[in-house]
């Protein structure tokens, strides 16, 4: 299964330099899905949640942005099960909790 989950997470990389959107926390994200590393891994999770997070907290403040949190929902599903396959973390919504 990990070299399953290493390809999809590094097909993006055949496709050459993506533009993003929304650097400030897009950035780290894609740091945390291109990390193979499990100890760097784990660190550029939190990084990507920590900046998600401060975004988050801006946006907040504002009426627009609603693309944005549309992605960022999406990112933030993405981040939950790379830490689940990955770094073993709890599958929360299903029940299952380990042993």
């Amino acid at each position: 299964m990990a070299s399953s989950d290493s390809r999809v997470r590094h097909s993006s990389l055949r496709r050459g330099p993506i533009a993003l959107r929304y650097p400030e926390w897009q950035r780290p994200y894609q740091a945390a899905l291109l990390e193979l590393d499990p100890k760097k891994l784990a660190e550029h999770v939190a990084e990507a949640e920590a900046a998600i997070f401060k975004r988050l907290q801006q946006l907040s403040q504002s009426p627009d942005g609603e693309t944005e949190r549309q992605v960022i929902e999406g990112a933030i599903c993405a981040l939950k099960i790379l830490k689940r396959d990955s770094l073993n973390f709890p599958d929360w919504e299903s029940g299952s909790r380990g042993s």
